[in-house]
């Protein structure tokens, strides 16, 4: 099964992946993993090679050891090959310097043309931005002002999120990054696009002539895609306040899942043909303006607790957090999308650190049947329409509930749940997001990466709220740690009608 799957995969091109910022958690939680597994799966090309940098002085035996570490620490223990890796890292290398320091431009254009030589990479040359975003616009000035950004070979840029902080810093950012590359040579990664769940409802919608036809204002009544957190700050409260949840899950994340839910078919399945209903559904969500942002938006931060026998701290008691800090930690809105598909169908958006349970979905509700033929007598349990869940995380995969007969006389229905798992029906681990969004990068396919077009869209949705909240005093804390928000977010749901679903 797996070397059949592995002959029909794509083979993508020699070349070089730069790592700026080799040793922050990125790379070693995410990046060199998702490598280790291409590599197990020999799906990386012959020529390849990985170059890393960061300020922290060590060579490239360390920096492989240090790096073998970090991989088997992310992987299951019979996962973790020692001759693989030994085979894998050899091409490995390090270079430290300060991405400040012009100097080290130079040194790296070197160190590339020995790479190439040794590893014949073909001269092409993949950057990835895994440094804080305030390094951006250094590190893409230095690429251009030494040349580095063109070549003998493709010269291509991945930048992670965010993607400014603001509409007005997505734009300076994108003008800083187009003075060096080209848009098709940019690949703004969101990590949620590379999901197997957020791919196949490419597949689920326009491959199945049962649920298209369905997929619409007359048979849909809402939409719910939550994105819950069961941890708190986890060392990273000094960021986060900068950040929070609208910024960091909402703007890019939550906004790229609805799009694909909602987007119109494209005329083919090509990168641009997708991209562009992508970023049409996205310039089709209504602006909020300022009087009715109460009563589609929500912030929360969570307070201490006491969960399972143990105190957990709030937001506010959380390392490198301000005692005082306005951040919030959950968000919910409600958008609508005006067009003639969706129009008056409510798509609700949440997420939020410290709730009770970690899980990443979309819930699709269907309106109920027209006429109640059975009556209430006739149902065993509460009577709840049809309800299709797409499952993202921790398990991926799709469920739908419907009503059922129960098993002898008389006519009593109860809600039942047909459910299809990617590991029990297909045999194999789903790749990692990251790997199939660097693969896709090396190939030069931009079909799960984000177009500039796109961030705009998704900031010009969140920017009234942000500056609506900014000069709004919440009184914070407003939901206790382990607890599923504040209870204005039920509120948001009631007045149309609904209820946020219980997981």
């Amino acid at each position: 099964m797996l070397d059949e799957r592995l002959r029909l995969t794509r083979r993508v091109p020699p070349c070089t992946l730069v790592i700026f910022g080799a040793n922050g958690d990125l790379a070693r939680r995410k990046l060199l993993p998702a490598l280790y597994r291409l590599a197990a799966e020999r799906r990386l090309p012959a020529g390849f090679a990985v170059l890393g940098n960061s300020r922290t002085p060590t060579n490239d035996e360390q920096f492989r050891d240090r790096m073998q570490e970090a991989v088997a620490g992310h992987l299951e223990d019979a996962d973790f090959d020692a001759r693989l890796w030994e085979e894998f890292s050899r091409a490995l290398f390090y270079l430290p310097g300060d991405l400040r320091d012009a100097s080290l431009y130079q040194r790296l254009a070197a160190r590339l043309e020995e790479i190439d030589r040794t590893c014949r990479t073909a001269g092409n040359i993949l950057f990835y931005l895994s440094t804080a975003p305030s390094l951006y616009p250094e590190v893409v000035s230095r690429l251009a002002s030494s040349g580095l950004h063109t070549g003998p070979g493709w010269r291509r840029i991945v930048v992670e999120k965010p993607f400014g902080r603001d509409l007005a810093e997505a734009r300076k950012l994108s003008r800083l990054l187009y003075r060096a590359f080209p848009e098709e040579a940019i690949f703004r990664i969101d990590h949620y696009l590379g999901k197997e769940t957020v791919q196949n409802i490419l597949a689920f919608r326009f491959a199945n002539g049962i649920f298209e036809p369905l997929w619409n204002r007359r048979y849909i009544d809402h939409v719910q895609i939550t994105a819950a957190e069961s941890i708190g700050m986890e060392g990273r409260g000094a960021f986060y306040q900068e950040v929070g949840a609208l910024r960091d899950m909402i703007q890019n994340h939550l906004l790229q899942v609805m799009a694909t839910v909602a987007m119109e078919p494209p005329a083919a399945f090509e990168p641009e043909a997708v991209r562009d209903e992508r970023a049409k559904l996205l310039r089709s969500i209504r602006i909020p303006e300022e009087p009715e942002i109460a009563s589609i938006a929500v912030a929360g931060q969570y307070g201490p607790a006491r969960i399972g026998g143990e105190d957990v701290p709030g937001f506010r008691q959380e390392p490198g957090v301000d005692p005082n800090s306005p951040t919030e930690t959950y968000a919910a809105l409600a958008l609508f999308v005006e067009n003639w598909r969706w129009a008056g169908v409510p798509f609700y958006l949440r997420t939020g650190k410290r709730l009770p349970r970690r899980f990443t979905d979309i819930a699709i509700q269907f309106h109920a049947a027209p006429h109640a033929l059975f009556g209430e007598a006739g149902i065993a349990e509460p009577m709840r329409p049809n309800l299709l869940v797409l499952r993202i995380q921790p398990e991926e995969g799709i469920s739908l509930r419907f009503l059922a007969k129960l098993p002898g006389s008389g006519m009593k229905l109860r809600p039942v749940l047909m459910d299809f798992n990617y590991g029990a029906s297909f045999g194999l681990r789903a790749p990692t997001a990251y790997q199939t969004l660097l693969l896709d990068a090396m190939a030069g396919d931009p079909t799960l990466y984000t177009r500039q077009d796109m961030v705009e869209a998704c900031w010009a949705v969140v920017q009234p709220i942000l500056e609506a909240w900014a000069r709004r005093r919440f009184d914070f804390p407003n939901y206790a740690a382990g607890t599923w928000g504040p209870p204005e977010a039920e509120t948001l749901l009631a007045r149309r009608g609904h209820r946020w679903r219980s997981p």
